[in-house]
Formats: structure tokens, sequence, C-alpha cells
């Protein structure tokens, strides 16, 4: 952003260094608070995958834990970068999403579309989660200028909305109309 008085910019994309070490605190407690979460998925993504029927639904379950299996490394990767251990905070967004997930299956017969609908809506929660945690995460390393830690949550955020419009086409080209369809 250009003005016409010759001062800095409004907006600036590095941090004030008497602001930085507050800053620093907030962004490794949320890098360990999404640790946490990835880990927790790769726990729970089994759970959807047995309980889901279409088999397109299974395949995205199936290739997201891989993901997320990746993402966990990635985290650990960034640690390393940062110089930090790698320790979880509990994320209690995920275990509420989780819980919710788990909820559905429970609530819904067994090998209906139906289940399957609740299952998407259940992971596209937890992808719309994600999302939004590596959409920051990703900005706030860029003002704190760790590029190299930037890119791999960008990367990692790209996937996050891949899965996403996995999920929304596996719902849109098979499993909405066949529940529409159940009795």
């Amino acid at each position: 952003m250009k003005n016409t008085t010759g001062a800095d910019p409004i907006f600036k994309t590095k941090t004030s260094p008497s602001a930085e070490p507050a800053l620093q605190e907030l962004f490794l407690d949320c890098l360990r608070d999404i640790y946490w979460a990835e880990n927790h998925l790769v726990q729970s993504l089994p759970k959807m995958i047995s309980s889901a029927t279409s088999d397109k639904l299974k395949k995205a379950i199936e290739d997201h834990l891989t993901q997320t299996e990746t993402h966990v490394d990635r985290l650990e990767q960034i640690f390393e970068i940062l110089g930090e251990k790698a320790i979880a905070k509990k994320c209690d967004a995920m275990e509420g999403l989780t819980k919710e997930g788990e909820g559905i299956i429970e609530s819904t017969d067994e090998g209906t579309a139906t289940r399957d609908v609740g299952i998407i809506l259940a992971s596209q929660k937890v992808e719309h989660y994600e999302i939004a945690t590596y959409g920051g995460l990703t900005q706030l390393a860029q003002t704190l200028g760790y590029d190299d830690v930037s890119s791999l949550l960008a990367q990692t955020l790209e996937e996050e909305k891949q899965a996403d419009a996995l999920l929304t086409e596996v719902a849109e080209s098979d499993v909405n109309y066949k529940a529409s369809q159940e009795a």
C-alpha cells in the first residue's frame, strides 16, 4: 500500500520487536493445538472409514488419513525448524468436532447413504477448522518472518482445501442423491 505522505505503509508484514515475544508464544501455542488435533485425527479417521458405505467416501477419508499423517510429520519438522519440542496441547475444538462425528455415526443406520452424508458433513466441519487454523498460522508465520515455516503451513493449507473440495464432490456426485432416495 503506497501513501502520499512518504511515511511507512499502514500495513506491515513483520512485527515490531516489542510485540514479537507475545506473538511468538501465541504462534507456538496454536501450533501445539493443531499438532494435537492432527494426531487426534489419525486416531479418529479409521472409525469414519469403517462406518462409511460409499467407496468414494471411504477412499477420500483414507487419502485424508494418509495426508494427516504427513501433516503430523510436517508439524514436527516445523517445531524442529523453530528449535522447539513437538509438544501437543489438547484441542477442545477438534475433540468436540470428532465427538460430533461419532454421534452422527451412532444416530444413523449402518450401511445407509444418510450416514455417509452425516460423515461428509462432520468431515467438512473438521476440514474447515483445519483450513481456518492453517490459514491463520501461515499468515502469522509470515508476520514473524518464518518464511520456511510459512511455506510448509501453506502447503498443508492447500491440501486441506483440496480434501474439503473432494468431500463436496463426493456428496454432490453420489452420496446426497442416494440419501435422498432412501426410505
